[in-house]
């Protein structure tokens, strides 16, 4: 099975491909729109600023494209950035509106002893697995950070799991066929790689 990276300039795109070939598959980066049309399983990555990575996605044209590829209702996994951008706004670089694709928005951490960005490994407390996707993990369930902002959804019904950090947020997202997740899977060693692994054998097929 053929899954399509999104490469627009600010993915880390290095990791997840090598991810994504551990776990048998092969994979096509692109930048083109028309790839994304194609795609059997759309995978956006994403580090650095919310507003660089909007301005990456409206230049390379793909904004719609990826809006109708996921309201169309086809997999899709959006790590960091890719998860972020799903959302309506993002308070990051004074404020930039994302895809929209959810109710909701991304707010930055802070509190008092807070050291942002969090950079690390941290739980995954499980809230709602509909594709059972931590069957199988043994808990307590880590995966590896690097963020200075986090993601509030309105409807608390998609969220996957969420993380304490300063404050408790929304660190994955899941719907039939959305797997959003604010940490790194491809840094989150076997537990990234599993999380990857059930949910690509619920679509790629």
């Amino acid at each position: 099975m053929n899954i399509t990276i999104l490469d627009y300039g600010v993915g880390n795109i290095g990791s997840v491909h090598n991810a994504l070939k551990h776990l048998g598959y092969s994979t096509h980066i692109t930048s083109n729109p028309g790839d994304i049309d194609r795609s059997r399983v759309l995978v956006v990555p994403g580090q650095g600023a919310a507003g660089d990575a909007m301005a990456a996605l409206q230049r390379h044209q793909l904004i719609q494209r990826l809006q109708s590829y996921i309201r169309s209702e086809r997999p899709y996994i959006g790590i960091c950035l890719g998860f972020q951008l799903l959302f309506d706004h993002t308070d990051e670089d004074g404020g930039v509106n994302g895809l929209g694709i959810f109710s909701g928005q991304v707010k930055r951490l802070s509190g008092p002893n807070l050291k942002v960005p969090q950079m690390g490994w941290n739980e995954l407390l499980v809230n709602h697995d509909p594709l059972g996707l931590t069957l199988g993990l043994n808990h307590p369930i880590t995966a590896y950070f690097a963020n200075s902002y986090y993601a509030l959804p309105s409807d608390r019904s998609i969220i996957f799991t969420e993380t304490d950090y300063g404050v408790r947020f929304a660190s994955a997202i899941q719907t039939q066929t959305v797997l959003g997740c604010q940490f790194h899977p491809e840094k989150s060693g076997q537990v990234g790689l599993h999380l990857l692994r059930e949910f690509l054998k619920k679509h790629a097929h």
